[in-house]
């Protein structure tokens, strides 16, 4: 059993335009990172946190990576035989929008399942993954997670049971990140969703959204530009961030497919 790991997870966008909770794809940089180091004494401590301005807990019950790694190990029966220590290394805002639980989640339950010799497979820790997001958000979804695990573009055709799909990344498709300095909480981003929506405007969406994956597979960047719409969760998300539309038209007008 190896000694040390280190772990890089990237940032992640979800809710690809149209795909609200289905569609999320993994970008270079930033990310986070996780040092595990194996200890004599059984259980899950953290020794170090940086990059978060002291607002995560250094308690291994309440840090979603540090919790994360102990429902993995009680769920193959090693709770009372490894002992591990863990540094994190965040790299990006806390609510910046870009996965920043998800990467760290992720980075956390790579390394361990890394440490103990690759137990259980990509699809198989994709769960424990999800339930991190649950703990950190209230909501277990894997729009953030999954590209974080797999790379590229993701699609969640379903979450019971889960059914993750990767989808190709056209070659010439470059995502380009604007950090607008606003701190926006998943759980406070959800709440202003709307529970029910008019069945034009869902069809309007499905289109949108079948005619993106078309477009990825196809390569097909006109077909790109005209599926990335979102009519159902951009108008109510973007009173959120100030200047959306205004950044929205200045991107469009110099060449973006979308925003």
């Amino acid at each position: 059993m190896l000694s040390e790991v280190r772990v890089f997870a990237p940032a992640t966008v979800a809710n690809m335009i149209c795909g609200f909770d289905i569609l999320g794809f993994a970008v270079e940089q930033p990310g986070d990172e996780v040092v595990m180091r194996r200890t004599q004494q059984p259980g899950v401590t953290i020794r170090e946190i940086t990059g978060d301005d002291g607002r995560l807990p250094l308690d291994p019950g309440k840090n979603t990576v540090s919790a994360c790694v102990q429902y993995l190990l009680q769920a193959l029966n090693m709770s009372s035989k490894v002992g591990v220590e863990i540094e994190l290394h965040k790299h990006m805002p806390i609510g910046s929008g870009l996965g920043s639980s998800a990467a760290s989640t992720v980075a956390g339950l790579f390394a361990i399942n890394t440490m103990l010799g690759n137990p259980l497979t990509k699809e198989e820790l994709l769960p424990f993954c999800v339930e991190g997001e649950r703990l950190a958000c209230g909501t277990g979804h894997a729009d953030n997670v999954a590209p974080a695990l797999y790379g590229g573009i993701t699609l969640i055709r379903g979450n019971e049971p889960l059914d993750v799909i990767s989808i190709p990344s056209p070659k010439e498709l470059v995502a380009a990140v604007v950090f607008p300095q606003v701190d926006v909480p998943t759980r406070d981003a959800r709440q202003l969703i709307k529970d029910k929506v008019l069945l034009k405007d869902a069809v309007t969406q499905w289109g949108n959204i079948a005619g993106l994956v078309a477009a990825l597979f196809k390569e097909d960047y006109d077909l790109i530009a005209r599926s990335m719409k979102d009519i159902l969760i951009e108008p109510t998300r973007a009173i959120l961030i100030p200047q959306f539309y205004e950044m929205k038209e200045i991107a469009l007008k110099n060449g973006a497919l979308s925003f």
